[in-house]
């Protein structure tokens, strides 16, 4: 009799464990990005920039609270971000610090490579491909240091069209130089596997293919140097692109 009571206390136990374990998975992103981020050229950045959507996909998906800090800026480059040049992370820190102070886990969802691969005009664009892996390992160390227990994971940046020209110089060699990025984001990602595992996660690498075929359904058209580009997702590619994070989010928790 004793025996049989111990057993389901055991269990009951183990349910409440398994409650307050479920209850900890709350997520609180952080997004860190340029102005694809950002949720540039959209009405209403607050609720469909991608970061606002993936977070809400993850909630329903989840049935988690997510909340969420959008630090996309506008023409950023790998640079602008690097801890040494004292220009955005301090805002990323920021944000990360006041959202560790919260119940669940803490996410930076990093999507960067767009504004580095321009010819000119963006902070120290062109940038080579070793640089940008050099840059983004500066990042992620940081955000590993200050927060250890946190989680990475690396979205890849996404197709622009061939002609993008507008303040910044992109064109078809911008482009060649960011698809260059994509296979170190993955090697980034197996370093870490060694040194740090399960930490640094790949996120999406799908977006990038589905916009190459979508782009004028899902981005908006814009006027520029060299006619009319496609660089910004409009605000139904804006959940498509938001739900591609979410999704590789999601299949790291």
């Amino acid at each position: 009799m004793i025996k049989s009571q111990m057993k389901y206390l055991l269990f009951f136990l183990c349910l409440i464990g398994i409650g307050l374990s479920l209850q900890a998975q709350n997520l609180n992103i952080v997004y860190i990005g340029n102005s694809i981020t950002k949720g540039a050229l959209l009405e209403n950045r607050e609720m469909d920039s991608p970061p606002a959507q993936a977070s809400r996909y993850i909630e329903q998906h989840k049935n988690i609270k997510v909340v969420y800090r959008n630090c996309g800026v506008s023409g950023m480059t790998t640079l602008n971000f690097l801890p040494i040049s004292n220009q955005q992370f301090p805002k990323v820190k920021l944000a990360a610090s006041e959202l560790s102070q919260l119940e669940g886990k803490l996410l930076f969802s990093i999507s960067l490579g767009t504004n580095d691969s321009a010819s000119t005009v963006a902070f120290g664009a062109p940038v080579s491909p070793e640089q940008y892996y050099t840059n983004m390992q500066a990042i992620i160390n940081e955000l590993l240091r200050l927060y250890p227990e946190s989680i990475v994971v690396v979205q890849s940046p996404i197709w622009y069209s061939p002609n993008t020209y507008n303040s910044a110089i992109y064109l078809n060699e911008g482009l060649k130089r960011l698809t260059s990025y994509l296979p170190l984001i993955t090697k980034l990602v197996d370093f870490y596997d060694i040194v740090n595992p399960g930490h640094v996660f790949l996120g999406d690498i799908h977006a990038y293919d589905f916009f190459k075929e979508h782009y004028k359904e899902f981005f908006t058209p814009e006027e520029g140097n060299a006619g009319r580009f496609y660089l910004h997702p409009n605000k139904e590619g804006a959940a498509i692109l938001g739900k591609y994070w979410a999704e590789a989010i999601m299949k790291i928790l």
